[in-house]
């Protein structure tokens, strides 16, 4: 399987488990492919508004540059919308971690890994709860 099938795979999961809880999720198919700032998943429930960058990875490890990060908040501002990666790690679930919450790298990057995502982040169960 592809890398592209397996994030087109866990973004259409996290669609319908939003849906089901009572979310109107939007998944923007090829958001990765146009130069404009776009994120993989917007959802809203009447109160709030989310835009989710969503990552699956087998590994403990995803790295996001400064420009990535930035396109993410310039979509979030303009549609006045959460900004949040959602992170699938294989075999664990869904997490899901704030732009201000990821590790800084050195250079020009973020990171998210499993213990950042389990120190800073919290679970899809967390995320209904927090967004009631």
């Amino acid at each position: 399987m592809s890398l592209k099938s397996k994030g087109t795979r866990a973004e259409r999961e996290l669609l319908h488990l939003l849906f089901e809880n009572g979310w109107m999720p939007l998944r923007a198919a090829g958001s990765g492919s146009t130069t404009l700032p776009a994120v993989d998943l917007v959802a809203g429930n009447g109160k709030n508004i989310l835009a989710i960058e969503c990552k699956s990875i087998s590994g403990n490890k995803h790295y996001f540059d400064d420009e990535e990060i930035e396109q993410i908040e310039i979509f979030s501002q303009r549609f006045g919308a959460e900004p949040l990666i959602g992170v699938r790690f294989d075999n664990i679930g869904w997490y899901f971690i704030k732009l201000k919450d990821l590790v800084k790298g050195s250079g020009k990057n973020h990171f998210v890994s499993l213990e950042s995502a389990q120190e800073k982040g919290f679970r899809f169960e967390d995320l209904l709860k927090r967004y009631k």
